[in-house]
Formats: structure tokens, sequence, C-alpha cells
């Protein structure tokens, strides 16, 4: 039943051509059609192909029943854009290297895009070293040796020497906790380091998903699993700063007391990522 299809009736040889349209209750009729010629029917219908007639000959006064007209869908084309996810994954990690809290200090880790892709082990490995290299991380480190020099720690020599060792000690101490904790942990467990932004929801929710984050990771298959990357990338970048850091400043302890540190650090970034540092975050033009 195919009310409003379009009917047309050609006599072969002839000019003769007449339409009508199937009523609602998909009914049509020609009449004072002459006999002995042969006819051709036409019918279409939108989203359906055209159905023509075997040739129609009528005796004179014949009145005849069609029936058996049956329309199929017709065909359709569709063309479809396939992108691969490591396309995606690749124009992610691009935004998010442009990402900088005042236009000026980095801010990669963090995931404004609300669509998961996962990274590449080379994409984790590029986002390390960008995170690392980038001045703002060098400048860092020296602010922090100049701080640890006045200070008096770690236990090194003072003047130049001693501001030499303490900004490589915090710069190397920075640099290995992105690579392991970002980069080769993640790689090998199969997680992902970047936090992800919620932004909805109720205040408690956000800042339960903000403390979650150092001890909550998601899988490169989406799921949310412990955070095994991050905790283990503070421990063992705090381990091997017992390889040069001064032997009063060495010991089990001190690497636990400062990867509790860290972590906390960690909780503080997060919320202040979920409730301030998105507000003066410059993003690229084609993020949320």
């Amino acid at each position: 039943m195919i009310p409003g299809a379009a009917i047309a009736i050609d006599e072969d040889g002839s000019t003769d051509h007449r339409t009508a349209i199937a009523t609602y209750d998909a009914s049509f009729a020609f009449s004072n059609l002459r006999s002995a010629v042969t006819y051709h029917l036409t019918i279409s219908a939108k989203g359906f192909a055209d159905w023509t007639s075997p040739g129609i000959v009528l005796s004179p006064g014949q009145q005849m029943d069609l029936t058996d007209i049956k329309l199929k869908v017709g065909a359709v084309e569709t063309t479809v854009s396939a992108v691969f996810s490591e396309q995606i994954a690749l124009q992610q990690v691009r935004a998010e290297e442009k990402q900088r809290v005042l236009g000026i200090i980095p801010n990669f880790y963090v995931v404004y895009d609300k669509q998961f892709v996962q990274l590449t082990p080379k994409l984790k490995f590029q986002l390390a070293f960008r995170a690392s290299t980038d001045v703002v991380s060098i400048a860092a480190a020296a602010f922090l040796a100049g701080v640890d020099q006045a200070a008096d720690t770690p236990a090194y020599v003072q003047g130049a020497k001693g501001y030499g060792q303490r900004f490589g000690a915090a710069y190397a101490g920075a640099t290995s906790d992105i690579l392991i904790g970002g980069a080769l942990l993640p790689t090998l467990l199969h997680q992902d380091p970047r936090y992800f932004y919620q932004g909805t929801g109720t205040k408690k929710s956000r800042a339960l998903h903000a403390l979650s984050a150092p001890f909550i990771a998601r899988g490169d298959n989406g799921r949310w699993q412990p955070n095994y990357s991050s905790i283990g990338g503070d421990l063992a970048a705090n381990a091997l700063s017992n390889l040069y850091y001064p032997p009063t400043n060495r010991g089990a302890g001190l690497v636990f007391s400062n990867a509790l540190i860290t972590t906390g650090g960690r909780m503080a970034n997060a919320l202040a990522q979920e409730f301030l540092l998105h507000k003066i975050t410059t993003k690229a033009k084609d993020q949320n």
C-alpha cells in the first residue's frame, strides 16, 4: 500500500501520455483507452525503484484489473568517511600541546574533549617529551633550584656549583617522573596518563573525581582502573634520586615521603584543574 505513488501510462508509437496519483487506498484507474494497441504502465514512488509493466493490449470494451504490482525499495548511495582512531588521538594531542594556563604555563595533560580516544605508545612518549622539554618546565626547575639553594636543601654545597647541582636534581626528578609515570609505565600497563576533565555534575562528584585522579586511571580500553602508572612513576622517580642526591638526602624513608608529597600535589592540581584552571587555560579553537 503506497498512497501518493505516481502512475503514468504510455501508448507505444504515440505521444499519448496520461498520469494519475494513487489514492489513500493506493488505487488508481485509467479510462477510455484504445483497443488493439500496446500500453506500458510506469509507477514511481519516493524511496522505491520504478516499476514498469509488460505490454498491455486491451480488447474492445475490456476492463482490466492489474494485480501483483510490487515496488522494490530503491538503492541508496551512502558515502562514509572513515577516520582512524590514531588520527583522532593525534589531533587531540596536538590540541593539548597548545593548552597553557594564562597562555604561559603548560597544561598538556588535561583532556577537555568528551570523546575518549586511546593514545598510541608513540603519542604517550611524544606528550611526555614535549612537556619535559618545554621552556617553562625548564624555567620552573631553575626557580625551584633557587628556592632549594636558599633553603640549603638538598645538602649540596653553596655557590654556583651547588645551584647547578640543585637545578640538575630538580630537572632530573621532574623529567624522570614525566617519562616514567607519563609514558613508560602507561605504555607497559596500557593506561592513559592524562587527567579527564569532568566539568559537569555536582561539586561533590567533581571533587571526588579530581581527588581520585592519582589513584584511578582510565585504561586504553576505556575502563577505569587503579592508577599504577602514576603511583609507580612517583616512586620510581624518587628512588632514582638516590643516585644523584647527597648521602644525607637518600634512603627509603625519603623516597616514600617525597612520593606522598608528590601524590598530594597531584590531588591539589586535579582539584585546581576541575574548578579553576579550565577557566584560565588557553585551548585550541576546535576544543569544547
